[in-house]
């Protein structure tokens, strides 16, 4: 790395020749190939296993459930073509399309077509529940009722109609459903590859599994008998198949992207930050004939978070007008100006994220920049100026380490002593569960479409180790909106509670919402079809590419 960084500063004209010398053009003339990489890796493709964003946007192209998201964030019909849910908001009974069936591949070959039956998705469910599966999307199913045997109520109760019951009413239970978790396999399969079914996935997707070399390249072909087709009758999807390379230098994807080699870049890295986007977040007109900029918001609250756990060590954080004074003690907007390129919104309101029902600025006041307010607090505190404050540490990964020096910088201005704690990524989470880390940065990403998915990190009852309230945050009113909240199942109303929780949040100051992330897509010009969603699916069904 520190070879290439002097390049940086020749970007603009390198940029320009490979533009004008490369194209996605030769590569296959006769076919139409997506390439994308995943610096990461992909560690599996069993659904049962889809948490992180690479296994979830492989496994989004090779399986379906019964709903979906569209780009808009509604719930829309996937295998299931309707449902209905109970008076009681209990059960959930389900239509299923019958024209459905698993992909046929080489390495399992069906015998005709295999269509997908109400009594697929009692196996697949279940096994998400199986202990010996061990997968971490058990919790998606914890409200799901027991029979007397202590099977959850999955009932197929014909090849195309499945119900689910519910222990009690959950508003959210139908988004939860959109998860990559709910995704239907065929059982012969799972049971005769076991484990090894990671490598050798069926589902109904639109592209089914072709080559994986692991750490090297990843081949997904079109599905030739997928169910979905588009506005005008034509088959779904329009490309033949889907690349996907695990170069790790995030420089060398970047340059990859700009001969043409990669179609498509997600996110925004350091190495090509400036390069292509101004300070204001715009795609740099230089490349604005070779490059599409998608942007929009993404359901991800970035955060510091404070342990309010009392271990009697006399943790000054404990006192609330610390907390708010940190809030009140670093400008928010310039920070996203300077070392975000506006990537994301400036915090300025709750831990709902903008692009939520719940989000309301105008009613949840958060922290804006105040550093006469956060002086004053501080005097209030007991320590003027800071006098007498001790040293504060926050853990952080090295990845948000600049946005924590900048915080570092400005609160030094008031007299806080703020030291950083360089961590891990793996071990800062394994503190931060256990309740190890005073003061540490988060991010919470949205799993379902609602808003309790970001409230229930500061319901008491689910402190480790049975949840993720990971701040230790305990407030009997914030409890009893929360409780009253799950028994409304309006949805306007329930996100009005949602609305009086964020504000009691805001007022507590258990966390100091930095920024609402941004979705941020890079694209070649040859690429169409490409949509933008608010929790980042990556969706291939419609993307065509042209010469």
């Amino acid at each position: 790395m520190k070879i290439l960084r002097p390049l940086h500063l020749l970007f603009p004209v390198l940029l320009s020749f490979l533009c004008l010398a490369c194209s996605t053009k030769g590569r296959n003339s006769d076919k139409m190939i997506f390439h994308y990489n995943e610096s990461g890796g992909i560690q599996t493709l069993d659904p049962a296993y889809s948490s992180g964003q690479a296994v979830i946007w492989a496994c989004n192209q090779l399986y379906n459930g019964l709903v979906e998201l569209d780009d808009s964030m509604r719930i829309v019909p996937s295998i299931a073509k309707s449902w209905t849910i109970s008076e009681d908001g209990r059960t959930y009974t389900f239509t299923l399309r019958s024209d459905v069936t698993f992909h046929n591949t080489d390495f399992f070959p069906f015998e005709g077509k295999r269509y997908v039956k109400a009594a697929d998705f009692v196996y697949s469910f279940g096994r998400i529940l199986d202990g010996e599966v061990a997968s971490p999307g058990a919790w998606v199913f914890q409200k799901v009722k027991r029979d007397a045997d202590s099977r959850p109520c999955f009932e197929a109760l014909d090849d195309t109609t499945f119900q689910i019951t519910l222990s009690e009413p959950f508003p959210p239970f139908l988004g939860i459903l959109t998860m990559k978790y709910c995704s239907v396999v065929p059982h012969e399969v799972v049971e005769h590859y076991g484990k090894d079914f990671r490598n050798h996935p069926v589902g109904t997707g639109p592209f089914k599994f072709q080559l994986w070399q692991e750490g090297v390249k990843m081949v997904l072909r079109k599905n030739p008998d997928y169910f979905e087709r588009d506005e005008q009758g034509t088959p779904l999807p329009y490309l033949d198949a889907v690349a996907i390379s695990f170069i790790v230098d995030k420089q060398s994807v970047f340059m990859e992207f700009m001969k043409g080699s990669i179609d498509f870049m997600s996110g925004v890295e350091a190495c090509y930050k400036d390069a292509l986007l101004t300070k204001e977040g715009l795609l740099n007109p230089e490349y604005k004939d070779q490059i599409t900029l998608l942007t929009g918001p993404y359901l991800n609250t970035e955060y510091l978070g404070f342990m309010l756990q009392d271990k009697g060590n006399g943790n000054p954080l404990l006192n609330k007008k610390i907390r708010q004074a940190i809030n009140y003690g670093f400008d928010r907007e310039k920070m996203m100006k300077f070392l975000r390129n506006n990537v994301g919104y400036a915090g300025t309101a709750g831990f709902i994220p903008m692009g939520m029902a719940a989000f309301d600025a105008e009613r949840v006041k958060g922290y804006d920049y105040n550093p006469k307010k956060a002086a004053a607090l501080l005097a209030e505190a007991g320590y003027p100026n800071g006098k007498g404050l001790p040293p504060i540490s926050v853990a952080v990964s090295a990845n948000y380490a600049d946005l924590c020096q900048y915080i570092q910088h400005e609160l030094s201005q008031i007299g806080i002593d703020l030291r950083l704690d360089i961590t891990q990524g793996a071990q800062q989470r394994e503190m931060m569960r256990n309740y190890q880390l005073p003061f540490f940065r988060g991010s919470w990403i949205c799993d379902y479409l609602d808003a309790e998915n970001y409230l229930a990190l500061f319901y008491s009852k689910n402190l480790q180790p049975v949840g993720s309230n990971y701040t230790h945050y305990v407030n009997k009113a914030f409890d009893k909106l929360y409780e009253a909240s799950q028994r409304c199942t309006d949805e306007a109303r329930r996100n009005e509670y949602y609305i009086r929780m964020d504000s009691l949040l805001m007022e507590d100051a258990p966390v100091v919402v930095l920024y609402y992330d941004k979705v941020v897509r890079f694209t070649r010009k040859e690429v169409t079809g490409l949509g933008i969603n608010p929790v980042n699916m990556l969706d291939l069904r419609r993307v065509q590419i042209s010469d």
